[in-house]
């Protein structure tokens, strides 16, 4: 299980009662108006799209919202940022190797942000592939352990061609190659077995595993850079032991 799961897992718990929602809506909403851009306003037809919605509506984001930002990306109402990705590699405290992948209609603020939030953090940037290098795109669905049987979603899940699932405690974490994460989810919801999330992530190959004070360190950088406006996903390769990741959830 690596770090970045189990700090997606606290993430998403925080996320709920996170005081600092309207970002989480706004990271939320960017995505389904980049969707329905590149896919199309449909999400029968469009399947990013219709994850991300899904993802919208499990965090409470209001539905109106959601219409309205699917409505500006297929181009039915104006008002439509014009976004483009940019991707950039780091490094936080420990060696341990960040990729940061940003929405932005402001490309200059975008690296000044994400720069001078790594340097705080006592992180740095570094060049492209120098990070990437290690990690693997992958499909990840994301199913909450409470009201789920592990035997069941394992057996859909490899029915259905998914490569692992692993049991992260509060959610189950299905794994696929990206080309599968449409018919394993599919699968997944015709067994009646509810899911949080469903889209594509950056598994890392090794793992970094850091003690009690490194990983407060880079937990702590990676939720100011999760902070920012620009900033959509972030993946890590860092991994504690369990003793190291209940204390933090503790604190």
């Amino acid at each position: 299980m690596s770090g970045h799961s189990k700090w997606a897992t606290t993430k998403n718990k925080k996320a709920a009662i996170d005081a600092k929602r309207g970002k989480l809506f706004a990271k939320l909403i960017k995505n389904i108006e980049i969707a329905a851009r590149t896919g199309g306003g449909d999400p029968n037809g469009n399947p990013t799209l219709y994850d991300a919605i899904v993802k919208a509506k499990k965090a409470s984001c209001p539905i109106d919202n959601i219409n309205r930002a699917v409505k500006r990306g297929s181009g039915e109402e104006a008002g439509g940022a014009d976004y483009e990705e940019i991707v950039y590699e780091g490094y936080a405290p420990g060696g341990v190797g960040l990729i940061i992948k940003c929405l932005t209609d402001n490309r200059n603020r975008a690296a000044a942000d994400v720069r001078s939030t790594l340097s705080k953090g006592g992180g740095s940037l570094a060049s492209n592939g120098s990070v990437s290098f290690n990690f693997t795109r992958k499909g990840q669905i994301i199913v909450p352990a409470e009201g789920a049987d592990y035997d069941k979603v394992f057996e859909v899940a490899a029915e259905a061609g998914a490569e692992d699932v692993s049991d992260d405690e509060e959610v189950y974490t299905v794994t696929t190659e990206p080309s599968e994460l449409v018919s394993v989810r599919s699968a997944l919801q015709e067994a009646g077995i509810e899911y949080d999330s469903a889209e594509t992530a950056l598994i890392p190959g090794t793992e970094i595993e850091l003690d009690l004070e490194g990983a407060r360190k880079v937990e702590k950088l990676i939720d100011t850079l999760d902070d920012l406006d620009d900033v959509q996903n972030i993946y890590s390769n860092w991994t504690a032991s369990e003793e190291v990741m209940k204390q933090l959830a503790a604190e």
